[in-house]
């Protein structure tokens, strides 16, 4: 997997890359700048040195003219670097920045501006099936997830399983979030419950036992770590009253499964359904940040409860999708997508199943899911 090729587009000037662990930025910035000044702040020596005299990384591209490029790997670990480079930038040394990040929290209460927006801010995801090809097998994707490193790794299950322990010890603990880990963790599997559905936080703070106002900050520590994303109802130009809370997914289908407790009461239809709706979403989500102009992911579900579980909106259009984790496609399938072309007739509507055929139904195009999956590339949707 070290030889994939990624779809991300490298920017010609100074960027923030932000993804969770094991998304690959490192070895991305590696492979793109080969010859670039690496300051890993993950390395406890460098750490050390810099956080006594942050102004040493002047020193450090001083002693290096030749240097075109300049990357701070983890940069959430001294954000103090940042006023440093902003400083440089704005003495137009030459060098362009580079700054990885698994985690926006820590940037954002020490009163980061990232830069002033002098960097953009790009995301790296999780493999794309694309990206794959050959390689991508959706059985695969719904057990493991698409992280690079748990994809890459000799025992990938053990990977995975180790995931939540590293997030939990380096950020969580270590960086003092939450003053109890614990309940944390009960959070962390109560959350994985409302995978794919619309989130209700009172039902989870019952669930792990601590208030409301809790879980909030729970949730927004997830968010913040990029381990979990919500998505949004699609409002424009409502003509029916619609639901008003997000959806709520992890941001890797493997990290879901990792989270979800199974059991003699867990119908496995269940979580694979959930997880074949989160490996959907995180491909959309992906798909959205790696294609030009400005595409937001939605979903639309009415008071009534007809729902289309995404919404892909944006200059490249409006498309609709429905998730279902069966090999038939029966008439109520495609109720909710009838529903959105009344309302949208301009949308193009997808059916995406766990069967073999390619067809169109009602003017509502039925896809293999792995199929789809495997067309779907930045500034393309599959025709």
């Amino acid at each position: 997997m070290e030889s994939t090729e990624r779809y991300f587009k490298v920017p010609t000037d100074h960027f923030f890359l932000l993804g969770p662990r094991g998304t690959g930025k490192t070895w991305l910035t590696q492979r793109c700048f080969p010859d670039a000044l690496r300051v890993d702040l993950l390395e406890p020596e460098t750490v050390r040195s810099l956080s006594a005299r942050p102004e040493r990384l002047r020193e450090l591209i001083a002693a290096r003219p030749e240097v075109r490029q300049v990357v701070i790997d983890e940069v959430q670990k001294l954000p103090e670097l940042l006023q440093v480079a902003h400083l440089l930038i704005e003495e137009k040394q030459g060098a362009q920045f580079i700054f990885t990040g698994s985690s926006a929290r820590t940037l954002r209460r020490a009163g980061v501006n990232l830069l002033g927006g002098r960097a953009a801010q790009k995301s790296l995801h999780p493999f794309m099936a694309a990206e794959l090809g050959k390689q991508f097998r959706l059985e695969d994707a719904l057990r493991l997830g698409m992280l690079p490193i748990v994809r890459s790794a000799k025992v990938p299950e053990e990977i995975l399983r180790a995931y939540n322990g590293l997030y939990l010890r380096e950020e969580v603990q270590m960086e003092g979030l939450v003053r109890n880990v614990g309940s944390f963790s009960r959070f962390l599997e109560a959350i994985s419950f409302s995978q794919a559905a619309v989130l209700n936080l009172a039902s989870v703070a019952r669930e792990c036992h601590v208030n409301h106002k809790t879980v909030e900050g729970y949730l927004e520590i997830l968010e913040d770590l990029l381990l979990a994303f919500r998505v949004p109802v699609f409002t424009r130009r409502a003509k029916r009253k619609l639901a008003a809370h997000p959806k709520f997914f992890f941001f890797d289908a493997g990290v879901f499964r990792a989270n979800r407790p199974a059991g003699p009461l867990d119908a496995p239809s269940e979580i694979d359904g959930a997880a074949l709706e989160g490996l959907v979403a995180q491909h959309l989500r992906a798909w959205c940040d790696y294609s030009d102009g400005n595409h937001r992911l939605h979903y639309w579900q009415t008071r009534s409860k007809v729902e289309v579980d995404f919404v892909v909106y944006g200059q490249g259009g409006l498309h609709a999708l429905e998730v279902k984790n069966t090999a038939q496609v029966r008439p109520e399938h495609l109720r909710g997508l009838k529903s959105f072309g009344e309302d949208f007739p301009e949308s193009r509507r997808w059916l995406l199943y766990r069967g073999r055929e390619r067809f169109l139904r009602d003017g509502i195009l039925c896809v293999p899911c792995e199929q789809f999956l495997l067309e779907l590339k930045p500034n393309h949707f599959p025709s």
